[in-house]
């Protein structure tokens, strides 16, 4: 037997991180079995079908190492409206559901309350296929569902606490629970692999199987995912579309390693880990049960190990999209003609050390494309006190007579500056840091004053100058 898994999700407008971790396990498990991953997008509710949304679905998957032509699909939930309409058609001829003219109101009306499940009322009224008439699965009266999780062990439901569930509605379209048990069976699925909020679901659909004669698949239900309050990740309060991060300058190859971590660990006292060694030892009855935590402090420190550990050619290339307003990317505050290549490059090896996320290099090191430094006021404020200005002018004074103008002679002629004042070279740099770059903190000094050039270094002190009294 050929192991078949799907990933099926609907395209919301976003890809939401436990929706990636899902598809990646189900990716893994795949691969390692020699089957087969199917990508199923659960497009038949309207308002959530635009290409362009499917579009964005392709596109994560493309980002997290699921590319196109490696998987089969998509395939589209509407494009088998037939076999869901015949599924339904067999199990109402078979005895195994009914019609039912009840509405919601008069279903409370008969249990005196809001919360009690559907009583059963029309299960031997013998009602046709009418308008307005929903076709409800017979739940059987007695005995056991058994669920076989690979993660859960064995959940038991009985059957008796189970409601006559809607299968189709009155307008004979077919509800969530039997369109998505219908389309496992028409693609041969073997595992389904999702998330623990579907559980609740399981036994209705694994009733449905069997009442459609099919073997249930194996089944494997992966922790939720929380925030730091242990609420589940929620797309209204919570930052969990995956081209967000993408956007910001995460890297796939953090991203997915993180997200392996959500529920499971690698072997050792390690996280950090290739994805090879992650493909090798994954096993889903070794994923933890309990909610997992998506910690963004976390994977942001991840991610910044992760660009540390690149080659600077390959940071160099992974930071130009922010650096020339490609792709996705918003545009960096200066023209395209004024970027310079080579001066990037130059500072690219102290840029690596300092920034988690692949959009930080703008604000790292906008002071060297810009004409002018942005400064920032509160750092104007910080640095320019008393005695600044005379610190300044020295300083300007003593670099237009260096005779190299490299990052050591740089640093001992302002360390010198400062000496005659009585500072140390923390103060002595603070004014003409601000000054060149706009910022108190940023990259090695002296290291960019080298890269920035005497001429455009020496404008920006005496422009600073001219700011003081």
């Amino acid at each position: 037997m050929t192991v078949r898994v799907r990933f099926a999700p609907s395209p919301t407008g976003m890809f939401h991180v436990g929706g990636a971790r899902s598809a990646l396990q189900n990716w893994i498990f795949a691969r390692q079995q020699g089957g087969v991953f199917v990508l199923r997008v659960e497009d038949t509710d309207a308002a959530r079908n635009r290409p362009e949304w499917t579009e964005g679905i392709l596109s994560a998957l493309d980002w997290i190492g699921i590319a196109r032509g490696s998987y089969e699909g998509p395939y589209f939930q509407s494009s088998y409206a037939a076999e869901h309409r015949a599924a339904a058609q067999r199990l109402h001829e078979g005895g195994r559901a009914y019609y039912c003219d009840c509405t919601r109101e008069a279903v409370q009306a008969r249990t005196g309350s809001q919360y009690s499940g559907y009583d059963g009322f029309c299960r031997d009224r013998g009602l046709p296929a009418g308008e307005g008439r929903a076709l409800r699965f017979r739940t059987p009266d007695t005995g056991e569902t058994v669920v076989v999780d690979l993660i859960r062990g064995e959940p038991t439901f009985e059957n008796r606490l189970i409601e006559d569930f809607v299968i189709a509605r009155g307008d004979g379209s077919p509800v969530f629970l039997l369109a998505n048990v219908v389309d496992d069976m028409t693609m041969g699925i073997t595992h389904v692999i999702r998330a623990e909020e579907h559980l609740p679901n399981t036994p209705k659909q694994q009733l449905l199987w069997d009442a459609l004669g099919v073997k249930p698949p194996v089944w494997a239900h992966v922790p939720v995912v929380v925030n730091e309050k242990r609420q589940k990740l929620s797309k209204r309060r919570d930052k969990v579309a995956l081209e967000a991060y993408r956007d910001e300058g995460y890297l796939a190859d953090a991203m997915r390693n993180y997200l392996m971590l959500l529920g499971w660990a690698p072997s050792g006292d390690r996280e950090i880990v290739p994805w090879s060694v992650i493909e090798d030892e994954f096993r889903l009855d070794e994923v933890n049960p309990s909610p997992a935590f998506f910690d963004e402090k976390k994977l942001r420190a991840f991610n910044g190990d992760y660009i540390r550990a690149l080659p600077v050619d390959e940071f160099v290339a992974a930071c130009r999209p922010w650096l020339t307003g490609t792709d996705t990317i918003a545009p960096p505050p200066w023209q395209p003609e004024e970027f310079d290549e080579a001066a990037f490059a130059a500072v690219a090896p102290l840029a690596q050390t300092r920034i988690a996320v692949l959009s930080e290099i703008v604000p790292n090191v906008d002071f060297l494309f810009l004409a002018s430094p942005n400064i920032e006021e509160a750092a104007w404020a910080k640095a320019m006190k008393e005695g600044a200005a005379e610190l300044l002018d020295a300083t300007v004074a003593a670099y237009e007579g260096l005779a190299s103008w490299d990052a050591e002679s740089l640093k001992a002629t302002l360390e010198a500056v400062g000496a005659e004042r009585g500072l140390k070279l923390g103060k002595a740099q603070a004014p003409v840091r601000v000054a060149v770059t706009g910022r108190t903190v940023g990259l090695p000094l002296f290291e960019s004053l080298e890269v920035l050039g005497r001429e455009r270094t020496l404008a920006r002190l005496r422009a600073a100058r001219l700011r003081l009294p």
